[in-house]
């Protein structure tokens, strides 16, 4: 990862514990902040939560941060009391070998759901991972194949700015659903960031793009994002702090299209972009509900330019509007306006969904300012073939 301007004061590893079946598979991952850095955290929506959800939840926001702890192929979900102390154990095996506080250490998981840890594994990869971090070596990109499942690559992005650099890594591939997605992700800077500051910014941040992707509309047990600020000085504020919050959407944005476009088996990414509705929670419920059509997302991988079911989708999204309201635009072709169909050439409508690995749908209201864009994937028979013989 040379090529990347990365944000200061960071260090990475990931490693090879034996966690998962596949050889030479990394699966344990440590970030090592040289000095104590504000955390933020945002985390899934859904009540059935991971256990480091739990323990990572409870220790965000806070202002002296030392590191964050991933293990991948196991989630740690569903696994009761035991799986909370594991969840810490995995902190505190961190903090021992940093010499820091457990609580100082944030901890993710993900994987398959139901497993107890395989803990004699962590107890031996864990300090292993911390002591490479601490030899210092370029090894983000370690880190980032580390927290893979399914994803077919890493995803890494970052943002320089005057005074400060933004970078960060993710993984998803599927079970990706607002609110969030059986996703991770890490945003690292080197910025000076107060807690509360960072938590606010974050969370708008994940609203405009974690929670604006979807595959199948699975929300997962282990969803999670977290921040780190280590910068030293006075905390941005002012035009300073917003352009902070600038760049840190960007990064999540970045992060978030490649997971809609590494979604398993799938041939497309999405755009909806759905503007001139009375709010931006009634544009993102109507681009939300689109984006979870079966019928819309098979036509896409199909190559069939039925747009029918696009504004069929619309329809029944829970937002009222007169047909006369909406306009509709595949790419730079009309399709439909104000509530009237266009005549337009199927054949070239097809091949624009046959030849263009990203498309993009438009819907143009007349009912206000509101607006959202939001990404999706068709649905292949690669995704059912995936995640029929997931754990088979």
């Amino acid at each position: 990862m040379s090529e990347w301007h990365l944000a200061r004061g960071y260090k990475y590893a990931g490693i090879v514990s034996g966690l998962r079946s596949e050889p030479n598979r990394r699966d344990v991952a440590v970030i090592v902040s040289d000095t104590p850095a504000a955390a933020a955290g945002v985390y899934t929506q859904n009540r059935v939560c991971a256990a480091p959800v739990q323990v990572s939840r409870s220790r965000t926001p806070r202002p002296d941060a030392r590191a964050i702890v991933v293990c991948s192929g196991n989630a740690n979900a569903c696994t009761g009391e035991q799986g909370l102390r594991d969840a810490e154990r995995m902190a505190e095996l961190v903090a021992r070998n940093l010499g820091c506080e457990p609580e100082q250490v944030l901890v993710a998981s993900t994987g398959v759901i139901g497993r107890p840890l395989p803990m004699p594994v962590l107890e031996a990869g864990i300090p292993k991972a911390v002591r490479e971090a601490a030899e210092g070596r370029d090894a983000l990109g370690h880190a980032a194949a580390a927290i893979l499942t399914t994803d077919t690559g890493t995803k890494v992005a970052t943002r320089q700015h005057d005074t400060f650099t933004v970078t960060g890594f993710a993984k998803g591939a599927a079970m990706i659903g607002p609110n969030m997605a059986t996703m991770l992700g890490f945003v690292l800077t080197d910025a000076a960031v107060t807690p509360a500051d960072l938590h606010r910014i974050l969370k708008h941040a994940a609203e405009q793009s974690f929670n604006c992707i979807s595959v199948e509309g699975h929300t997962s047990t282990n969803d999670t994002v977290f921040a780190l600020a280590n910068g030293t000085g006075a905390p941005l504020a002012g035009a300073a702090l917003e352009a902070f919050a600038v760049e840190v959407r960007h990064v999540c944005v970045e992060l978030a299209r490649k997971i809609a476009l590494d979604a398993e088996g799938a041939e497309h990414l999405i755009t909806i972009e759905v503007d001139g509705c009375r709010t931006d929670a009634e544009a993102k419920q109507i681009a939300k509900t689109i984006a979870e059509s079966a019928l819309v997302k098979t036509a896409v991988f199909g190559a069939d330019p039925n747009w029918g079911r696009v504004v069929s989708a619309a329809g029944y999204a829970g937002v009222p509007f007169e047909e006369k309201d909406l306009s509709l635009w595949m790419g730079d072709m009309p399709l439909y306006r104000a509530g009237t169909p266009l005549p337009f050439d199927a054949s070239a409508a097809s091949s624009y969904l046959k030849h263009n690995r990203e498309v993009h749908f438009k819907l143009k209201f007349t009912l206000g300012s509101g607006r959202c864009t939001f990404y999706t994937c068709d649905l292949t028979t690669e995704y059912v073939k995936l995640n029929a013989d997931y754990t088979t």
